[in-house]
């Protein structure tokens, strides 16, 4: 097994086998939709055991820097990204899709424009839920909220506005009531087509990894014929174990991910206080941590 969920401070990859590498490839901070800053998230990851930890908000870049900085002896920092896409349901229909980006070139002029357009339409999309919120009585200021969103704004920056408002007692909540995707708030984003944005992070030199495919709770599911049709487009791997996946599911992943030949990866989608997961939940194995490396073009 590839990777799996432990306690935070346990060293273990596998079940049963100790190892003095554990490596979470997916975290957010502050420049997305976390609570712990870029640096204190690397910190909290070195406190946590973990000898790799990537840093992967939404759309955007920022953190890289101020992470880098930081980074205390023994951790590697993977330069990442989560990038918002649109996929081929189950049922046919488009549906969101999460892409992970590693160790590519973020200057890559293509990929670099894309990502500016996704951000701007976070900032459209925010505002019109916030001021539809607004127009029904909710105490929700779409300018402040905008200010201190950053890049990567989106709908936990509403969350918390409306936990602080005290509309709602926590995340969970707000996403389950005004945030919920099929309620009166929500507004639609034009994001990335799958296809497109597998072929950007390849050209940009990076490895594409699909993020938490089969997380029934949170909606809909991409259809596992468009991952093989990604596969043939150079989709580098999936995230096989995570939080939002059964053990079902979690099994449907890794079979799909041995008949593609796909990089199976772990990871703990930590989000800080926004979500109850710890960094070093869900790991991925040296070895495939080192198939990301070896696919990544300098």
């Amino acid at each position: 097994m590839a990777g799996n969920r432990t306690p935070a401070k346990r060293r273990e990859s596998g079940p049963g086998t100790l190892s003095k590498v554990r490596i979470d490839l997916h975290t957010h901070s502050t420049a997305s939709d976390g609570t712990d800053s870029p640096a204190e998230l690397v910190r909290a990851a070195s406190a946590a055991g973990l000898s790799v930890v990537a840093l992967t908000d939404h759309d955007t870049t920022s953190g890289w820097d101020e992470a880098a900085a930081a980074v205390p002896s023994g951790l590697t920092l993977v330069r990442g990204m989560e990038l918002s896409c649109t996929g081929r349901g189950e049922d046919g229909e488009p549906v969101s899709v999460h892409l992970l980006a590693y160790l590519f070139d973020p200057e890559d002029e293509a990929f670099a424009q894309e990502r500016a357009r996704l951000r701007g339409e976070r900032v459209t999309r925010l505002r019109a839920i916030a001021e539809k919120m607004a127009a029904d009585g909710l105490p929700i200021d779409p300018d402040s909220v905008l200010a201190s969103a950053g890049e990567a704004a989106g709908r936990p920056h509403l969350g918390r506005a409306l936990i602080d408002a005290g509309y709602v007692s926590n995340m969970d909540a707000a996403f389950a009531g005004p945030l919920a995707t099929d309620g009166p708030y929500y507004v639609e984003k034009l994001d990335t087509p799958l296809e497109l944005a597998v072929q950007m992070i390849s050209a940009a030199g990076g490895v594409s990894v699909l993020a938490h495919a089969r997380a029934r709770s949170r909606g809909r599911i991409l259809d596992l014929d468009h991952v093989r049709e990604l596969a043939a487009l150079g989709l580098g791997g999936v995230e096989v174990h995570h939080m939002d996946h059964s053990v079902q599911d979690t099994t449907v992943m890794a079979e799909l991910a041995a008949e593609l030949d796909l990089i199976v990866t772990g990871s703990s989608d930590y989000h800080g206080t926004n979500k109850t997961v710890e960094l070093g939940e869900y790991t991925t194995s040296p070895e495939q941590y080192d198939r990301i490396v070896a696919a990544a073009r300098p």
